[in-house]
């Protein structure tokens, strides 16, 4: 049952390892500092060592007594997630948490080349899980989850055009890249169950919670007006971000996860406790999660090798 869950039904992670991407702020900070909060080592994984230092003496301050880390994690520049999983600390890894993301940007490229939303979304996410698959399946109880959006909705990938060279709409470009993430976890869970592992890949969306990720492309552009109206939609419609990270928290940690499952705030999607949540049928079509695998594992050079 998922009614009135909430961050204190978290279960004791005492003795267990999470990587959280994007945890300087918003969701992924909340999802880090709650999982520290029962007891687990949390490597908060972050683009900038300023935010994300400060993020880990904020939460150690929130949590006294917390096993918080900073660990540079740049997913727009493949090197560097070669050289955080090649760094990775730890014997055990019970949770990855691929939280961080990019939407609606002006358009950009990554370091590799790639079209910025896809290749931090979904690539760098792709490569990172892939290079850090021994450690999870290695580690009794471990799960994978990963943060989409209902905005997955809008868009369904075009695998003859992943980086938008024909046309780029930023909007689409976002909705492809949350589709991909959905299409991701659909094919991992695949592959895990057919290679008898018990590892659990899961996804989540935080419905529409007021984080800094709405403002990014707006303030990159310099569109003053437009970033007052959605600073004022968050402060309105918006939950916060409290709120937002619960349905990732449920996925990471509640008893009874079940593989490629989608959880989201309410029966709405909007708001409210984690609740099951709708997702378009094209996020479970096996033959289009094959095609973007392999297209990933050609675009990454990460092949999955125990999958």
């Amino acid at each position: 049952m998922t009614q009135g869950w909430n961050a204190s039904d978290i279960p004791d992670q005492s003795g267990r390892t999470a990587v959280v991407t994007g945890a300087n702020s918003g969701i992924g900070y909340v999802a880090a500092r709650e999982l520290a909060r029962r007891g687990a080592r949390v490597l908060l994984a972050c683009r900038s060592e300023t935010r994300g230092k400060e993020a880990q003496t904020r939460l150690q301050r929130e949590v006294p007594g917390a096993d918080a880390e900073f660990v540079p994690l740049d997913l727009g520049d493949l090197a560097s997630v070669r050289d955080f999983a090649a760094a990775y600390p730890h014997e055990r890894l019970d949770l990855l948490v691929n939280n961080a993301g990019v939407m609606a940007l002006p358009y950009g490229q990554t370091a590799d080349g790639f079209e910025t939303q896809f290749g931090v979304n979904h690539l760098g996410h792709f490569a990172l899980t892939g290079l850090l698959l021994p450690k999870l399946l290695d580690t009794p109880g471990a799960r994978v989850v990963s943060v989409s959006s209902g905005m997955h909705a809008i868009a369904n990938i075009e695998i003859g055009d992943l980086n938008s060279e024909r046309r780029y709409r930023r909007w689409v470009a976002y909705g492809r890249s949350k589709t991909a993430n959905l299409l991701f976890i659909h094919e991992l869970a695949r592959r895990l169950a057919a290679a008898g592992s018990e590892v659990v890949a899961a996804a989540a969306h935080p419905g529409y919670a007021a984080t800094n990720l709405q403002t990014a492309g707006t303030k990159m552009e310099g569109r003053a007006t437009a970033t007052r109206m959605v600073e004022l939609g968050n402060r309105v419609l918006a939950q916060p971000a409290e709120a937002g990270a619960l349905p990732t928290l449920y996925a990471a940690t509640a008893p009874g996860v079940r593989p490629d499952s989608f959880t989201g705030p309410g029966r709405l999607g909007w708001r409210g406790a984690p609740a099951p949540s709708w997702r378009a049928k094209w996020t479970r079509n096996d033959i289009a999660s094959e095609r973007l695998w392999i297209a990933s594992e050609q675009l990454t050079g990460v092949p999955y090798k125990k999958l």
